[in-house]
C-alpha cells in the first residue's frame, strides 16, 4: 500500500521513493546505468520474474525514467532508454555503492567505483554544488521551498532539527 498522507505526497522524498523505492526499480536502474537496455539483459542478470520484471519497467517508463524504443519489428522488440531523468538519478546510485562499501561489505568492497580514465577509484561524497563543501547531516537542514503548503510548514517548523537550539543529530 502507498501512503497517502499529503506531507509524503508533498515531501520530494515521498514522492522520489513512490518512483524509484521498490528495490527492483533501483537494481533495473542500477544495470541500465552498466548498460543493459533489452528485457532479456535484465532479466538474465537480476534473476527477476518476468511478470515483475514487466510491472516495473512499465512503471519506470511510466514514470518518465525510461523511453521504450522498438528495436525489432518481427516479433516486436522493444529497448529501454534512460532519460534525463533517470541519468539524473545516477548520484543516487553511487550514494548506496559508497555507503554499502563503507558499512555492509565487512570482507571488503566486491565493486568499486573507479574513474574511467585511469581507474583510480572514487570516493563519492555529496557536495553543495556553489562550495564544494560536503553536505553532512551536522551543516544541513530542511526548510519550506516557495512551494510549501501550510501543512508542510507546519510539520517542517516542528522538527527537532529546525530548532536552533537543538544540535544535529550524531553531535
Amino acid at each position: 500500500m502507498q501512503p497517502k498522507s499529503p506531507s509524503i505526497l508533498e515531501c520530494p522524498v515521498g514522492r522520489a521513493v513512490e518512483t524509484v523505492g521498490e528495490w527492483w526499480s533501483i537494481l533495473i536502474l542500477r544495470d541500465a546505468f552498466q548498460g543493459a537496455t533489452r528485457f532479456d539483459e535484465f532479466s538474465q542478470s537480476l534473476g527477476i520474474a518476468p511478470n515483475i520484471l514487466s510491472r516495473r519497467l512499465a512503471h519506470l517508463t511510466a514514470s518518465g525514467m525510461f523511453v521504450r524504443r522498438r528495436y525489432n519489428e518481427r516479433p516486436p522488440r522493444y529497448e529501454y532508454v534512460l532519460t534525463d531523468k533517470a541519468r539524473d538519478f545516477f548520484p543516487v546510485v553511487v550514494a548506496l555503492l559508497a555507503w554499502g562499501n563503507r558499512h555492509l561489505a565487512p570482507k571488503g568492497e566486491s565493486i568499486v567505483l573507479a574513474n574511467r580514465d585511469d581507474r583510480r577509484p572514487f570516493d563519492p561524497v555529496v557536495v553543495d554544488a556553489s562550495d564544494m563543501q560536503p553536505i553532512t547531516l551536522a551543516n544541513a537542514v530542511v526548510v519550506a521551498g516557495p512551494r510549501a503548503s501550510r501543512g508542510m510548514r507546519a510539520r517542517l517548523a516542528s522538527l527537532k532539527a529546525m530548532n536552533p537550539a537543538v544540535a544535529p543529530a550524531g553531535d
